[in-house]
């Protein structure tokens, strides 16, 4: 049988969530917890990959098993990850079901904050540096124009096209934290960190929206910037049709 399951985690202990070798990750971690629990070993896919220290508030996984997953089973495998995992929900679902391909669309925010607290040091950026928020609110509304976001992908990754559909993209202040929520159909690796990166240069006037465009426009990733520590963003939701999850 095929489950989803809906997972949420604080990234700070981990290098992202795929296994990898002599390293922690969000993916070892739940498998690990599986085998504990089931005697059974289990391979995770995901819908959304993290990078080392990013966050997910809502992120979706998918497993093959044998047998039926018992009503006890969401208890018993939070009580044995740690604290900083927590398996939300398990959902039976069509064995054709992809967790990955299935979704149509992400959703991110990228938290920063300009002064100091230290109960935002692992969750948010701190950039104490002046700021001008309709700049980048007119930055925001720019890369909605665009689909081709080559500019913005790191080296080495291996994508079939670098073309993304992005619904949402907004610059926000709650709480005292400036936020840029993006929503999109599909995103690239670093996509999101470079965006934030590039539009604080226009923040602080030292790049124009034109030379923004042409950033973009250049789908050269040397142009862009990529500086934003991981700990700022959050995936924060993943979104499928409603004919796809039970």
């Amino acid at each position: 049988m095929r489950y989803f399951i809906e997972v949420a985690y604080l990234g700070t202990n981990y290098s992202g969530f795929q296994v990898q070798k002599n390293a922690n990750t969000i993916q070892a971690e739940i498998e690990k917890a599986f085998f504990i629990i089931r005697k059974q070993e289990v391979t995770l896919t995901c819908s959304s990959r993290t990078d080392a220290g990013v966050h997910a508030l809502q992120n979706y996984f998918h497993f093959d098993v044998d047998g039926k997953i018992s009503p006890n089973f969401l208890y018993n495998i939070n009580s044995v990850l740690p604290n900083d995992i927590v398996v939300k929900k398990i959902v039976a679902t069509k064995n054709e079901s992809h967790c990955r391909f299935d979704a149509d669309s992400r959703e991110y925010k990228y938290f920063i904050y300009q002064q100091k607290n230290p109960f935002l040091k692992d969750r948010a950026y701190y950039f104490p540096f002046k700021l001008d928020l309709e700049k980048l609110k007119e930055a925001a509304a720019v890369i909605k124009e665009y689909t081709d976001f080559t500019s913005f992908s790191k080296k080495n990754t291996q994508v079939k096209t670098f073309n993304c559909t992005i619904y949402k993209s907004e610059w926000l202040v709650e709480d005292g934290c400036l936020i840029y929520n993006v929503k999109g159909n599909r995103f690239l690796r670093g996509m999101v960190r470079a965006l934030v990166a590039t539009m604080l240069k226009v923040g602080r006037d030292k790049i124009s929206i034109a030379q923004f465009r042409k950033i973009i426009e250049s789908k050269d990733c040397k142009q862009a910037h990529f500086a934003v520590p991981a700990q700022g963003l959050f995936l924060v939701a993943v979104n499928y049709p409603e004919n796809t999850m039970p």
